[in-house]
């Protein structure tokens, strides 16, 4: 059992997910690391926090699937006896970006499956979890974080699936903040823009050019450290009135331009 505040991150042992796992480790959390990966490639990663102080552990779960969630859930309860955060940040991008007129439905199904079944109904199994905590423990700290993307809003017809799966999430985090509020567990949104990750590699040369030709207000790449201070920003306490707020950290770029 923890004493620390804990944190479960999905999709936390590299990209966005990485970078909260870091900043919340220098907050003083517990970190419980969900991916799909095999334990042993994940190993430098939790070597890395350790060697921080943290306590990082890994819990390998497919949370588009019913089962996985639920184990995952288990697993983290007999780990660590209680849960202060859930970041929802896993997801995926299309296999293929296929134009609107072409996309098939299994890529379609695939992405909201993956990128909004999954964490709408993790988010539900956890705040079951997290009412418990709240209603043992009036003063026990919990808050969900959901992490969507400019796409939720930015249209882009060569990923239509990716952007509605997107969209959806943001509505998600909505109705989980109006839901929760009763018991005092805020809801957060964090939608970040370009962000160097894995996931922006195969299109960083045109990104490159339409950061220098202006796209975004901030001339530079985000960094997933940039959403991970955002992140610890929110579950530090530090927005207390300000449950169901989207944060953007998009470096200006969906700013309304003439």
């Amino acid at each position: 059992m923890s004493r620390h505040p804990v944190a479960l991150i999905t999709g936390g042992t590299r990209g966005i997910g990485l970078g909260i796992a870091r900043c919340l480790a220098q907050e003083g959390y517990a970190l419980a690391l969900n991916g799909v990966r095999l334990p042993e490639a994940v190993d430098d990663v939790l070597q890395e926090l350790r060697e921080t102080g943290a306590t990082a552990e890994y819990f390998q779960a497919d949370i588009s699937q019913q089962d996985e969630r639920a184990r995952l859930v288990q697993a983290v309860r007999e780990r660590f006896g209680r849960l202060n955060v859930l970041v929802n940040n896993a997801g995926v991008a299309p296999q293929v970006r296929a134009d609107i007129l072409e996309a098939s439905e299994e890529s379609f199904e695939r992405l909201i499956r993956i990128n909004l079944q999954a964490p709408y109904f993790l988010t539900q199994a956890v705040a079951r979890w997290m009412i418990e905590q709240k209603q043992a423990d009036a003063n026990f700290p919990a808050c969900i974080v959901f992490i969507t993307s400019i796409s939720a809003t930015v249209a882009s017809p060569n990923r239509g699936d990716y952007c509605i799966s997107k969209a959806g999430l943001s509505m998600a985090a909505q109705l989980w903040a109006v839901r929760l509020a009763e018991f005092g567990i805020p809801v957060y949104e964090v939608r970040p823009g370009i962000i160097r990750t894995d996931m922006t590699a195969p299109v960083q040369e045109r990104y490159d050019r339409l950061i220098a030709e202006g796209l975004t207000l901030q001339p530079r790449w985000g960094t997933p450290e940039d959403v991970g201070k955002a992140v610890a920003m929110l579950v530090r306490g530090d927005l207390p009135y300000s449950t169901g707020a989207v944060i953007l950290v998009d470096g200006g770029l969906t700013v309304a331009r003439l």
